[in-house]
Order: C-alpha cells, then structure tokens, then sequence
C-alpha cells in the first residue's frame, strides 16, 4: 500500500455524481501516462515482496489472544526510534525516508488497526545473492516490528485472525460492535484504520450496493455439526441500522458462517510480488503468462480454514475478500432488470483476470473473456490516443467501475503529471494479476503485481514461495514459455482453489505443451545469461481446437511434471520446477547458492505432492485434535490461544521448512498441557526446537 492521501471525502450521493468526471480525468492521465513511458527501458528486472501481518497480544493468565489495535502506536514507535532515522527511516507516511542505507526495511499501515505491512528497503535484483538474503531480511523485518511491540504483543503471518467477528472481546482495547461506516452485526467501526481512506471506502461501498456486504463461507460439517448448520451469532432482531434488515430479508444463508463487513475480507494478510519488467512488452507478457498461474499458487498457499471462530469447508481468502468489497448494485449483479445501471458485471471488482493484454502472436482470441465488459468510449478514446486496441481494452473494462472514495480537492484541477484520477480506479480493481504502469514521480518501469498467495505462517515459507515464483518469470522469459489458456479456464481454476485440500483432490486447467515448436541455439537470455541455451527463433501462432491445447492437472503434475502422455499422444507436462531447474543449469549458479536455492525449492515440490501440509490443513487438524474441540466446527477462544501459540513458535523454531508438524501424517499430540503457557507447547505437540519428534 502506498502513502494515503489525505483530503476531504465525498460521501457515496455526491460521489456518485462525480464518477464521470473521475473516470474521464483518469482516462487522460492514463493516456499521458502511455506517451511518456510506452518505450521506456530498464536495464534488469526488479522485484519486492510484501508481507503483510496481524498484530496479536497473548494473554497467558486468562488463555486468551486479542487482535491489538495499536497499528499507529507502532508506526509511530519505528518512526521515533533515533537508530533507525540515522540510517535513513522506515516508516514513510510519518516521516521522510532517506535510503542512507538501502537494506532498511519499510512499514506501512493496512486496512486494519491490528494490521502492519513491511516491505524490503530497495527493490531485489534478480542475482542470486538477492534471492538467498530474501529470508533473512523478512526475518529481519519481523524483528524490527517486534522489538517495537509490546511486551506480549507479536507480529503474526496468518491470513486471518480466527476469532475475528466472535461474541467475544476479540481487541484490545474492546470496542462494541457495530458503528456508522461498517454497520456491522460482527465488529466496530475501530477495527479500521482511522485514516478517513478507509472508513469512507467501507461506508461507499455499502452505500452503492444498497446494502450491507454479503459474505457467506460453507460451514465445515463435522460429526457434532448441527444440521442444518444455522450461524448461532447472527442477530436477527437489531434495528439500529437500515441495513439490518439484510439478515432477515435471507442475507445469512443456512450451513454457512455469514459476515457483513468489509474488514471480513481486507482485514486478510497475503503475501504479494512486484515485478519491474524491462520494457512495456515484457511487462504485458508477465502479465498473461502469469494469470493462469494465479490459482496454482493459490492452492499451494492455502492458509484459511477459520472464520468467526468457526472452522469453514474452505481452505483461502480469496472469493471473502471479493465478497466484502463487492460494491455491485442488484441490476450490476442480475438480481433486477437493468433500468439505472448501464451493464451487467459477472465479477467484483476483487476477482480473477478478464483481459490478456500481450502483442503476442501466441495468443489466439479464443483465449479471451467471451463475458467481458468494457466502456466502449473509454476504449475508442485511448485507440484514438494511440494505445494498441489489446491494452485499450483492458483499461476500458477496469474502468467501467465506479470511483469509491473521491476527495473533492482532487476535483478542481486535472494535472497530467499526476495519476491520482487514473489510480483512483486502476488500484480498486484488485484482480490476481495487476498491471502497473510507471507511477509519474519515479524512475521506476512498468510492473506487474503477482496477488494470489496466501500469506504464510514462516519466513521461510514466504521466502520459499517469492523465490519460486521469481525463478518462474525468468524461466517463462528465458524459454518463451506460453502458458496460454481461455481466460473462463482461469476463473474455474480459481474456485476450484477454495476446496478444502484442493492441491491434493482436485485437478486444475492447465496447458499441455508450454515449449515453442522450433528453437536455435544461441548465446544469451532474457536474464542476461552467457551460456549457450535452446530459445525459440519466434513465437508461433498455435493452430487446432483449443480445447486440445489444455488438460485438467493434478497440482503434483504441474509442479513436479507429468511422465504420462495424453491421449492425443503429446508427451506429459514437464512441471514447473524441472523448468526452473533447466534455467538455474544454463546459467552460472556456483553449486552452494544452487544447494541453497535447493531447500526453498523442495518445499514447493514437497507441498504439491503432498508430503508437507498447506498451513490450511495443520490449522484444521490442530483444531480437530485439540482436547478442546467438540467435533462441532466451534473453535473456541482456549483454542485459538494455544493455535496462534503454536503459529508463534512455529516461526520461532523455524519449522517452516518441513518440520515434523508439517509432514503429512505427523503425530499431533495435544496442544493444552496444564501448567504451561502456550508458547512454550510446541514441543509438546509435535517435537522439540531442532526437529525431533518426542
């Protein structure tokens, strides 16, 4: 997240009236945008990690673990600390920030209170020193947040804190529930940031929608689940609000765990990468051969079993996120016959990809979105700007969206140095893959944000997973990869990605043949590699049904690679790790960089095939095992104690890498031992601080 402007806010009437105006400014930024920085050059790629964390406080006498809503006590504590301001700073919105040094990390505050993000102090090159500091930098960053904590308080990488939105005092400090911007049955207006962004774009989508957000997440049926399952938290008699006649007008669905605000889903932690492509042409081919693996990624990072102290029958974040940002009013969502409205839109603006956007003669139309939705003048006017119609068409279909929150000093004058119109919308369309044009006050390229991931419980997970995903992009550019297929593909893989244990029991789209038809050999790489390497002498425009081009994968077979031929007789997938693993061996890697590169490496293959659990599922078998649990799908406040213990240990024992709790099958003895506090349990429950089982 970017520094926060600061202004007044238009509430959602006024605002309404001011969306053309926002759109048709951010339309000419964007145009002046293209004409500076359509032929930029960069010499490399770059690319950064966020981490994004909950702020958690143990209360050992009581067993009970709060979300803390100290985020600004924090920033300020960073901010005022003489050490860190004498190399340089890290907190940007408090201070200014000076790379004296260029390895200060930098924090910023999220959507939520209880919410810290931090980000490596200069972009990671793609040398394989940057790759290997990325750990003990995130480590870093960890501490740094830390040591600027209280006490019992710690910074924890979980997607979402399980007993948000619970009858109990689930902060601290407690807030009631409840309050004018979020209208919610489940948590206070406080839980939000109070930087006025925030709160105004929570009221503005409820506002728009004419409603509250609707978020309903099947219940995890288990032997003493009631049947049918009815959420025991929903009040149905409350009338403080317009909009609490949603549970009684059938808002809260049975066998699920229902949640009406949009701290439900931006209160999720993730774990993003930011990559700076050379030029706009490697830009827009990261961009498309990325997206189809956007659900691959984030099956393999499932990380959320838990909502509102329930255990749920879905293991990621993604589609709650899109639920409590979906501002789309009943005609946008079909409900109602258009009448207001000018188009139906299938998606929220929180959704999977629509558009590919590369000059690549690879990519047939069959490919593309036959639902997409898109201004037609938006479109016609940046084709008349000089924008390629491909591109054109991307930012014509983000923009058919509203401005949510529109500050109405923004409104008296149109600067084409600025992109604040053009971001206004661009960065509230939070789709999986994100192209980024270059921003009008750096130097910096164009970029492509890479958004499924889960956030994961250890930095060496989250390590593991950015490194991966780095080495994917310079095999794809390296080889000419093509990972093309029809876009409604993508958008069914991302739902599958929600099943409980998806990575082991289901199988993905994915394409068959990613290898170009004719390749020469030649000297150099799209990573600057010396060695001699076989690329393709130009991309080929493929040919047939495309319906022959791709197979329905299990997530093994597309990690670790297929033996098995198709029916059609093409030779199995090779899979994407033997895919880095034939770049890492045309390029110069000395054997201990490429032995360490190995350990983050293996964790991936590990997790597809199934010898090491998603953090999804050794959160529900913890659960499930805990002497706590009732077989019910409730987990308690005791419970979530001992877990996030657990999660804190995890890290601080560095398990992550495939210690004995993650194995498949690993022994799970019970989490509570009398006596002791949480923290200190680990041991207890699946072995001791160097690995052994007990």
């Amino acid at each position: 997240m970017g520094l926060l402007a600061i202004g007044t806010p238009l509430a959602w009437p006024e605002a309404k009236k001011k969306a053309d105006q926002v759109r048709e400014w951010g339309i000419e930024q964007l145009l002046a945008i293209w004409n500076r920085a359509k032929g930029k050059e960069r010499d490399m790629l770059l690319w950064g990690d966020e981490i994004e964390y909950l702020v958690v406080k143990f209360d050992d006498e009581n067993r009970k673990v709060r979300l803390s809503l100290r985020q600004a006590d924090i920033l300020a504590a960073l901010a005022a600390d003489e050490e860190l301001s004498k190399k340089g700073g890290c907190v940007p919105d408090l201070q200014k920030v000076s790379r004296i040094t260029d390895k200060l990390p930098v924090f910023h505050p999220e959507f939520g209170r209880f919410m810290l993000e931090s980000t490596p102090g200069k972009p990671w090159g793609i040398g394989f020193k940057d790759l290997l500091d990325v750990e003990p930098n995130m480590k870093w960053r960890r501490q740094i947040a830390k040591d600027h904590m209280e006490v019992n308080e710690g910074p924890i990488t979980l997607t979402t804190f399980p007993c948000l939105g619970t009858k109990d005092d689930f902060t601290c400090p407690y807030f009631p529930p409840s309050g004018e911007m979020l209208r919610s049955q489940f948590l206070p207006d406080e839980i939000a940031n109070p930087h006025i962004r925030f709160p105004t774009l929570a009221a503005n989508i409820r506002a728009r929608r004419g409603r509250k957000v609707e978020i309903n997440v099947p219940i995890f049926k288990d032997l003493n689940t009631p049947v049918p399952f009815k959420d025991p938290t929903v009040n149905y008699d409350l009338h403080n609000w317009p909009e609490d006649d949603d549970v009684r007008n059938g808002a809260a669905k049975d066998d699920h765990v229902y949640m009406d605000a949009m701290a439900f889903g931006m209160g999720s932690c993730c774990l993003q990468i930011t990559f700076q492509a050379k030029n706009i042409t490697e830009g827009r081919k990261l961009y498309d051969q990325l997206s189809p693996l956007g659900p691959i990624m984030l099956a393999l990072t499932a990380a959320t079993p838990i909502y509102k102290g329930f255990l749920v029958d879905t293991d990621v974040r993604w589609n709650q996120i899109s639920r409590a940002v979906d501002d789309r009013t009943p005609e946008e969502l079909g409900e109602r016959p258009l009448k207001h409205d000018r188009w139906r839109i299938p998606k929220s603006r929180y959704a999977s990809n629509s558009t590919y956007i590369s000059l690549d003669p690879r990519l047939r139309p069959e490919y593309h979105d036959p639902d997409l939705v898109v201004d037609p003048a938006i479109q016609q006017h940046l084709v008349a700007g000089g924008m390629d119609p491909l591109l054109a068409t991307h930012f014509a279909h983000l923009f058919i969206r509203d401005p949510i929150v529109v500050f109405s000093e923004d409104l008296n004058h149109l600067d084409l140095e600025q992109t604040n119109h053009f971001e206004n919308i661009q960065s509230t369309n939070w789709q999986h893959i994100r192209f980024k044009p270059p921003p009008a006050d750096a130097d910096i390229g164009w970029r492509v944000e890479f958004r499924p991931m889960e956030i994961q419980m250890t930095d060496f997970e989250n390590a593991a997973f950015s490194i991966f995903i780095v080495l994917v992009t310079r095999a794809i550019l390296s080889f000419e990869l093509n990972f093309y297929i029809p876009i409604p593909r993508t958008t069914e893989n991302m739902e599958t990605a929600h099943n409980r244990d998806a990575v082991l029991k289901d199988r993905f789209y994915f394409r068959k043949d990613p290898f170009p038809p004719r390749s020469v050999k030649i000297n150099g790489s799209a990573s600057g590699a010396t060695t001699p390497m076989m690329l393709p002498s130009r991309p080929h425009t493929p040919t047939g049904p495309i319906e022959n081009e791709y197979a329905l994968m299990r997530i093994d077979e597309i990690i670790n690679g297929r033996t098995e031929s198709y029916e059609d007789g093409l030779p199995g997938f090779p899979g994407l790790i033997p895919l880095v693993e034939s770049y890492l061996n045309s390029v110069n890697v000395d054997v201990e960089t490429r032995c360490d590169l190995a350990r983050y490496l293996d964790l991936i293959r590990k997790r597809a095939s199934g010898q090491l659990w998603t953090g999804a599922k050794w959160i529900r078998e913890f659960v499930r095992r805990h002497k706590e649990y009732k077989g019910d799908s409730v987990v308690g406040e005791g419970l979530c104690y001992d877990l996030l213990g657990e999660v804190e240990k995890v890290e601080m024992l560095g398990l992550g890498g495939g210690g004995p709790m993650f194995k498949a099958g690993a022994e799970m003895k019970p989490a509570a031992v009398d006596g002791e506090p949480a923290r200190t349990r680990l041991e207890h429950a699946f072995g001791s601080s160097n690995g052994t089982p007990l």
